[in-house]
């Protein structure tokens, strides 16, 4: 099958694990920004760094792929992948991204990236201020998971990266196994 992976990564954990990915596969990589054409290719391995509920670059992405193409999707984000609600909210967000002719037949796995607030632009920064203290005036019983570990990680570096998981992946594409959406 005719494979070629695409990532959509802002700040660069998503580019490293794409990259990390295609080395072990040898699949080609490149960011959804230099995508010339995906006619020729069965099989689109999407690697999507998670942004104010959305994937980055993964709508463009789609409108590109022909109806029969196989999508697998790897999500990368702070959140914890093990919390059920944290995997629904992202499982919605691609729901609003890829049609469903597509989304059908997708697979969909979720990987913990990273952040380095010192980095981050100015608008993400104030994003990421105005967030904080919104939830640092709600009372403690309230807050999710996700806006726990957002409290927490607040105006740090932290690095979740785990390549391990990637070969896991691997591993599922070789005996073909894969999660789907409706799962």
């Amino acid at each position: 099958m005719n494979t070629f992976i695409i990532y959509g990564s802002q700040y660069g954990t998503t580019k490293r694990y794409a990259e990390k990915f295609a080395e072990m596969t040898h699949f080609p990589v490149i960011s959804y920004e230099d995508i010339k054409s995906l006619t020729d290719y069965e099989r689109i391995i999407y690697f999507g760094g998670l942004y104010a509920g959305g994937i980055k670059g993964l709508k463009n992405t789609v409108k590109q792929l022909s109806p029969n193409t196989k999508l697998v999707i790897i999500t990368v984000g702070l959140a914890d992948v093990c919390d059920k609600e944290n995997i629904s909210n992202i499982r919605n967000s691609i729901r609003k991204q890829v049609p469903e002719h597509l989304l059908k037949n997708s697979s969909v796995f979720h990987l913990r990236g990273g952040i380095d607030c010192s980095k981050l632009n100015f608008k993400h920064k104030t994003m990421m201020k105005m967030l904080y203290h919104s939830l640092k005036n709600k009372p403690v019983e309230s807050l999710t998971q996700e806006d726990k570990a957002l409290i927490e990680t607040y105006n740090k570096k932290v690095d979740f990266v785990d390549y391990d998981l990637l070969k896991q992946i691997a591993e599922r594409f070789n005996n073909s196994q894969f999660d789907t959406l409706k799962n």
